[in-house]
């Protein structure tokens, strides 16, 4: 299985904004790798209209000042409030030292691919900033076409950000995937 290895430039990240990473589990049982999958299976999070072995989520909330200059409007600051949920299994009772390691393994492989979707997050939130901030639109001394022109922009961002998602878990939930080889290891071993 080829690691997954991604960069997110520390650049790219202003200072006045960092998400907030959190991690919630949700308990799983059994004793061997099948056993643990399959209650996965039975409690597992929904996510994408099915359910999901793990899934991250966002809430995220703005401080947004618009400022009349003359006849326009202008977005003058764009603070991003965001807090990446991280959602994985934990098994509920101690693990034979042979399924442990083979559940370590598992779980750093699919915390992994989760924290690229909380990439794929932070990116966009700092694309929505880059948007944002600085916005002019003429003729708008009540900045309503302003917050019309902002919906418009983000949902274009919004969109990409959803399909590179979808493509990414295509990719690695494919047979030979990086996720796909995780549960294969998981399942077929002790």
């Amino acid at each position: 299985m080829a690691p997954l290895l991604l960069a997110f430039p520390s650049a790219a990240l202003p200072a006045d904004w960092q998400a907030v990473e959190q991690v919630k589990t949700y308990a799983i049982s059994g004793q061997t790798g099948a056993e643990l999958y399959e209650s996965i299976g039975a409690r597992a999070p929904k996510a994408g209209g099915g359910l999901a072995i793990a899934h991250t989520g966002f809430k995220l909330t703005w401080t947004r000042t618009y400022a009349v200059e003359g006849n326009a409007c202008v977005i003058t600051v764009a603070k991003p409030k965001v807090v990446i949920t991280y959602t994985l299994p934990r098994p509920e009772s101690r693990l034979p030292p042979a399924v442990a390691a083979s559940w370590s393994r598992f779980i750093a492989g699919v915390e992994a691919h989760e924290r690229v979707h909380g990439g794929f997050i932070k990116t966009l939130v700092q694309q929505i900033q880059d948007v944002s901030l600085g916005l002019r639109v003429e003729n708008d001394p009540n900045c309503q076409k302003i917050r019309q022109q902002l919906t418009a922009k983000l949902g274009v961002l919004s969109k990409a950000e959803r399909a590179k998602n979808v493509e990414f878990d295509r990719v690695e939930l494919s047979p030979g995937g990086n996720v796909h080889q995780l549960i294969l290891a998981l399942v077929n071993g002790p």
